[in-house]
């Protein structure tokens, strides 16, 4: 039995990872659950798991909720409570799914505190890698990617020496503009970037996939999980998202990972520490199929993927820098307050107006994000 805690537990990891329980009941136990704000599924899912702490960030919610909760559960809340969830004593495992950078600090806590994490906050390794990874030896805590690219990639280097590794393919879908040009995003509607051929995923990651900031982020993250070097890793896009990613090894093999766009397998992988245990669902067809068709990405069109690679390379605080901005835009655009070609533009410019401070610490991170926020805010103004 393992014991899990779980940072968002109303987002989409969140929910199918509570799926995956479900279908488990005698191999998993929650211990802990953690939301923004979604407090009436918090509170099923209070009645359904029976966690004994729970948190709500916001402290508002929090307070409306605390007379509802009808189990013997006890509320903390904001970041304090986060961390809280994070580092519960009866925690095995923690699954960091909230999205954002405030899943940073209470994934780092939660590696202090010796709790093998199943990572799907990619912010945490995008901004903080230099931290995380380090800290995690030092603990000897397993990061497990639960992205489905990333868990492709763990599951090909699986048995396999890593010092032979040459090179990573990461693929992606394209998203809904996949072929489009420039000027035929101008106008792009909310619902239209909201519109994922492939897969089912919370909104501010369909809009990610749409940019192709999605792909920037998970190379950062890669080039982290993999301690692989950035300019080893290429994107390809694969349109009928069946072969999740690929790896290249020195002597010109490559091992794909293949697998129909549900996102329950490669949680379930990472919650099983890479134990193959049945998952209900669809199995690919590959006479159906028929075909698996790859491209080139468009880094033009798609700016943001370029901008990834640069803000990598450039490395200390950019990478912050590039999220940040991209978190701002995105919230706006949602909002219908600004353009979908706005997002990429508003990366570009706070990474040209940014000087990149060395190897910064948590405190460092978290400042420089407030500091794109006002700078965007002012320019706005």
């Amino acid at each position: 039995m393992n014991n899990i805690s779980i940072l968002g537990s109303t987002g989409s990891i969140g929910t199918q990872t509570l799926d995956i329980v479900r279908d488990n009941p005698d191999d998993f136990n929650v211990v802990a659950l953690a939301v923004r704000s979604n407090a009436d599924m918090l509170l099923k899912q209070i009645e359904e798991f029976k966690p004994s702490l729970v948190c709500v960030y916001d402290e508002a919610v929090a307070v409306d909720i605390k007379d509802r909760i009808k189990e013997d559960v006890t509320l903390v809340t904001g970041m304090d409570g986060l961390i809280e969830c994070a580092v519960i004593d009866s925690a095995d495992m923690v699954v960091g799914a909230v999205v954002g950078m405030i899943g940073v600090r209470p994934v780092i806590e939660a590696i202090k505190a010796g709790k093998d994490i199943a990572l799907a906050n990619k912010e945490s390794l995008v901004t903080a890698g230099h931290i995380i990874m380090p800290l995690a030896e030092e603990k000897n805590v397993s990061i497990l990617p639960v992205d489905s690219e990333h868990s492709a990639i763990y599951q090909a280097l699986h048995g396999e020496n890593r010092k032979a590794l040459s090179k990573i393919l990461l693929t992606a879908s394209g998203g809904p503009f996949r072929g489009r040009k420039r000027e035929e995003l101008v106008n792009v509607k909310v619902e239209d970037a909201l519109n994922h051929p492939n897969w089912s995923m919370g909104k501010k990651i369909t809009i990610d996939s749409a940019t192709m900031v999605n792909k920037g982020l998970e190379v950062m993250e890669a080039g982290w999980l993999f301690d692989t070097d950035i300019d080893n890793i290429q994107v390809l896009i694969q349109p009928q998202s069946v072969i999740h990613s690929m790896v290249e090894f020195v002597d010109g093999s490559i091992i794909a990972q293949l697998g129909t766009p549900d996102m329950r397998l490669p949680i379930q992988y990472a919650m099983y520490y890479g134990q193959r245990v049945y998952l209900k669902g669809d199995r690919l067809d590959f006479a159906a199929i028929s075909h698996i068709d790859f491209e080139e990405p468009d880094p033009e069109t798609f700016e943001g993927l370029k901008l990834a690679f640069e803000a990598a390379k450039l490395g200390g605080t950019m990478p912050t820098v590039y999220n940040a901005a991209n978190e701002y835009a995105v919230a706006k655009f949602l909002n219908r307050e600004i353009g979908f070609l706005d997002i990429t533009s508003t990366i570009r410019n706070m990474m040209d107006r940014h000087i990149v401070i060395a190897d910064p610490d948590v405190d460092t991170i978290l400042s420089v994000e407030q500091d794109v926020y006002s700078m965007i805010n002012n320019m706005k103004g």
